[in-house]
């Protein structure tokens, strides 16, 4: 299956999709110096975020998909030059929303847990006319 969202993003920060199967994905990332938050070579959450969001993404895996909201756990901290997987997978579907639970691992188990509400739009976000229904995630709730 070929993704068919999110298609510029540059898998030294977000990941490089190893599978995606309907309703799922799984992505691998190689931390970089460049995402340590300190001298000891703590990876900073963002980044780990934003593995499991694209993950998520993927899953969903619609053009014009996007987060509405998260609520993730960080497990463990993770350091430079670790390999992390995001494994995400579509739970509830109710019309344009999803929800996808996702979980990265590092060498020594979960680094992050989460759910994530995806919504899908009928034009892409930055199309939409301000303040008009045709595209704001939270209108298609």
């Amino acid at each position: 299956m070929e993704p068919l969202t999110h298609l510029r993003i540059d898998p030294a920060w977000c990941g490089t999709p190893v599978e995606l199967r309907e309703g799922s994905a799984e992505v691998e990332l190689l931390t970089r110096p460049e995402m340590a938050a300190d001298e000891q070579g703590l990876v900073h959450g963002g980044f780990v975020f934003g593995l499991a969001d694209y993950a998520a993404m993927l899953a969903v895996n619609e053009p014009n998909v996007v987060l509405a909201s998260a609520d993730v756990s960080f497990l463990k901290p993770v350091r430079v030059g670790e390999r992390l997987v995001a494994i995400a997978a579509v739970g509830d579907v109710e019309g344009h929303k999803y929800r996808v639970h996702c979980a990265v691992r590092g060498a020594d188990g979960d680094v992050l847990q989460g759910r994530f509400t995806c919504v899908v739009t009928r034009q892409h976000v930055l199309d939409a006319k301000p303040n008009g229904p045709a595209a704001a995630p939270h209108a298609q709730q």
